[in-house]
């Protein structure tokens, strides 16, 4: 029987090698070929130099996913880093912290009744412009567990048949917050709003920096498939989260004290383990606002 992601001659998905050229002022060490790396020699709690800021930028570009270990962040601090990146998005429904609304708390203990992002998902894609990336700062960590996993959507859209790849070629999708959102922080004292953001995007989004496609579908927001009948939505769609959740396409972050990972939310989507109640996992995250996908 045929390995589903092979092809007649070989993987359908190789590596790609990228700009393989040196770092001058940071450590870059790739946690696999696909995705990730952990990000040396910086302290993002000072102003960045603007080769400093150019080779982060060049390394999320090259790797989708960037972790950081020993940083110490105020909250100041820590949006003053988001800001080096674009205006910063609000979260439709999440808690923030204290006087600062851009900044989303990320808390799980013995009394929580869940945990942020436990199922694959890309940030608030509901947003009919959804947030550009995500970085977020961990401070206390369970002993074991509470990793975090990352998937390329360059892999996985590469890994498509060509016969599937034309299907969905100009198709759009439904991604709609209401069913995430709704009732779900009022544990935190969250009142629910009116309305939760719902947009159309399309399935195979081009990123406006790397030029390459992805896979732009997820189960935490993905709806329906528009301009088909709704069980060949229902099908297709779960082909398509199915086939993004392969391990293949994926990395794993293993949390410690004050460490962060910035992530690509136009080519990665990401799931956090809930498996080690009833410790606690603590930190904050600042959303890096993005485009209208295209």
């Amino acid at each position: 029987m045929m390995d589903p992601m092979r092809g007649n001659n070989g993987p359908r998905y190789k590596h790609k090698p990228g700009n393989e050229a040196p770092y001058d002022t940071i450590q870059v060490d790739k946690l696999t070929p696909i995705i990730g790396a952990e990000i040396a020699g910086i302290d993002l709690g000072r102003p960045l130099s603007n080769h400093q800021m150019e080779e982060v930028h060049r390394a999320l570009a090259e790797n989708l996913v960037v972790f950081f270990r020993d940083q110490h962040l105020s909250p100041e601090q820590h949006i003053a880093f988001g800001r080096n990146f674009g205006e910063l998005h609000i979260h439709p429904a999440a808690p923030s912290y204290q006087n600062h609304p851009e900044l989303m708390v990320i808390h799980a203990d013995k009394n929580s009744p869940r945990a942020n992002g436990e199922g694959w998902h890309s940030d608030v894609s509901c947003d009919p412009t959804p947030p550009m990336g995500s970085i977020l700062y961990i401070k206390t960590c369970p002993p074991k567990g509470g990793d975090t996993l990352f998937a390329s959507m360059y892999a996985a859209y590469e890994a498509l048949s060509d016969r599937m790849k034309a299907y969905l070629h100009g198709m759009t999708a439904m991604h709609d917050g209401e069913e995430n959102y709704r009732g779900t922080y009022k544990y935190a004292g969250v009142e629910d709003k009116a309305t939760y953001p719902r947009a159309e995007h399309p399935v195979i989004r081009t990123h406006p920096v790397t030029g390459q496609k992805a896979l732009y579908v997820n189960r935490g927001f993905t709806r329906r498939l528009l301009g088909v009948p709704r069980d060949e939505s229902y099908h297709i769609l779960n082909y398509l989260y199915t086939h993004a959740e392969n391990p293949l396409f994926q990395c794993r972050f293993r949390w410690q004290p004050n460490s962060v990972a910035f992530w690509d939310n136009r080519c990665v989507q990401h799931r956090a383990m809930w498996d080690y109640w009833p410790h606690t996992r603590s930190g904050f995250r600042v959303t890096v606002a993005g485009d209208r996908p295209y």
